[in-house]
């Protein structure tokens, strides 16, 4: 199963951003409202994930159940996704995501067990947060191509 999400994961990183590059860059900068994240915020909160997926994906195979988690709006807004070159943030968050693809597949598979401790509490095994971090990858890039 985690093959399949790594796979999904791939694909992503070739058929999204030729999508990403042919939206207006006007329109891939515009905020619906005042407290809404335009496209370009949603896909610089995409490379604060994987920033964050990362530092789990590593530390939960030595550290016991870590607790990893961050503020998404103040990533989002003290990271001034807004200000930086559109080409430049769906380039970075291509490259940051295949080095992803192959960190996972590195993985030894008794490692997908480990354990993390969620901003609520509750714990999920590596394998649970790989899955999710795919699923969150995909319902976000859905809202900027389908915006």
């Amino acid at each position: 199963m985690i093959a399949e999400t790594i796979d999904r994961l791939i694909y992503l990183c070739e058929f999204i951003p030729p999508l990403l590059l042919k939206i207006d860059r006007v329109q891939f900068s515009e905020k619906p409202s005042a407290k809404k994240w335009s496209r370009k915020e949603i896909l610089g909160h995409l490379i604060d994930s994987a920033t964050n997926n990362h530092q789990r994906f590593v530390r939960v195979q030595f550290e016991n159940e870590p607790s990893i988690w961050y503020k998404q709006d103040q990533w989002v807004e003290f990271s001034y996704h807004q200000q930086i070159d559109t080409n430049q943030l769906i380039s970075f968050w291509e490259t940051y995501n295949r080095y992803l693809a192959v960190l996972l597949r590195t993985i030894p598979l008794e490692m997908l067990q480990r354990r993390c401790v969620m901003k609520d509490g509750s714990v999920v095994t590596l394998e649970f947060l790989v899955n999710d971090y795919v699923t969150h990858l995909e319902h976000h890039l859905r809202q900027i191509v389908e915006y």
